[in-house]
C-alpha cells in the first residue's frame, strides 16, 4: 500500500470538506492494510483515525482502535520505540477530551519516558506533547506545573523558524495562565511578543491573534489602562468577525467593550456594544 496516497486522499477529503466519508475511507484502509500485513501502514492509518474520532467526539471508538494498535506494536515488540509514544500520546488526548484525565496523564507520562530514551532532546516532537500536557494540568487545576510545561514547549518552538505562529499561540497560552496565576505583568510581556510575531504577517493573521488581543485587553483592564483595554478589545472584536463572524466570542468581547466603556463613563457608546447595534 501506498500510504502517502492514502494520507494525500484523506487531505483531500478534509479540504473538500466531505468528512462523512472520512471514516468509511480509512476503515477499508485498515483492513486493505490488514490483509497485506503492512504493519507500517496499518500503524499509521490506525493513528489518524483515532485522531479523526477524538475529533468527531467517537471517544469509544478512539479507545478501541488504540488498543487495537498499541497491542499490534506490542506484538511486534515496537512498545519502546518513539511510535509507540506517539499513539499513546495521541490516546492520550483523546482520553483527556473525553475527561478521562488520570488515564491521560498515565498515558502522557509513559510516552514522555519513552521520548526521553529514543530521541534527542530538544526534538520538536517533545514541544507537542509538552502542550498537551500543560492543557492537561490547567484542567486540572494545576496552573503553576502547566505553565512550567507549556515554557518547555516554547524553549523548543523558539529554536523552529517555520513555526512562528505556533510559537505566538503558545505565548498566547502561557498569558493566560499567568492570569490565573495573577502574575499580569509576566502576562502584558507575552502577550506583547505574541501580538507582535502576529503582525509580522498583518496581511494574512492566524485566527489565534484575536486571542492575544483580547488577553491584552484583559491585562489593561486589569492594570487600569482602561482606554489602552478598551483598544486591544475592539482589535480583538474585528478579528473575530474578520474569521468567524458575529459567534460567541464576538458577543462576548461586545460585552468587554461595554464594560470598559461604562467604567469610562462614555454609556452611551456601551449601550451600543451591549445591544449589538454597533
Amino acid at each position: 500500500m501506498d500510504i502517502q496516497n492514502v494520507l494525500d486522499k484523506l487531505d483531500r477529503l478534509f479540504a473538500d470538506n466531505r468528512v462523512d466519508e472520512v471514516e468509511p475511507f480509512l476503515l477499508s484502509r485498515l483492513e486493505q492494510a490488514k490483509e497485506e500485513k503492512d504493519y507500517g501502514s496499518y500503524l499509521s492509518i490506525g493513528n489518524e483515525l483515532i485522531g479523526f474520532y477524538r475529533s468527531v467526539s467517537e471517544y469509544e471508538k478512539a479507545f478501541a482502535i488504540s488498543e487495537d494498535v498499541l497491542l499490534l506494536m506490542e506484538e511486534l515488540q515496537l512498545d519502546n520505540t518513539e511510535h509507540f509514544a506517539t499513539t499513546l500520546l495521541n490516546t492520550a488526548t483523546a482520553y483527556r477530551a473525553a475527561g478521562r484525565y488520570e488515564e491521560a496523564l498515565a498515558d502522557y507520562a509513559r510516552a514522555l519516558r519513552i521520548y526521553e530514551t529514543t530521541i534527542p532532546a530538544g526534538d520538536y516532537r517533545f514541544a507537542g506533547l509538552y502542550n498537551n500536557v500543560s492543557i492537561l494540568l490547567e484542567q486540572l487545576g494545576d496552573n503553576e506545573k502547566a505553565a512550567v510545561f507549556l515554557e518547555r514547549a516554547i524553549a523548543i518552538v523558539e529554536k523552529q523558524p517555520d513555526a512562528r505562529m505556533e510559537l505566538a499561540t503558545s505565548k498566547t497560552n502561557l498569558a493566560l495562565i499567568c492570569f490565573k496565576l495573577q502574575d499580569e505583568k509576566r502576562a502584558e510581556q507575552l502577550l506583547t511578543e505574541a501580538i507582535g510575531i502576529f503582525r509580522e504577517n498583518k496581511e494574512n493573521t492566524d485566527a489565534h491573534y484575536s486571542a492575544a488581543l483580547a488577553g491584552m485587553g484583559e491585562a489593561c483592564f486589569r492594570m487600569g489602562r482602561l482606554e489602552k483595554s478598551l483598544s486591544f478589545y475592539q482589535m480583538a472584536l474585528e478579528e473575530v468577525q474578520k474569521h468567524f463572524g458575529k459567534n460567541d466570542s464576538y458577543r462576548l468581547l461586545c460585552a468587554n467593550c461595554a464594560a470598559v466603556l461604562n467604567r469610562l463613563g462614555r454609556k452611551e457608546e456601551a449601550k451600543r456594544y451591549e445591544e449589538g447595534t454597533l
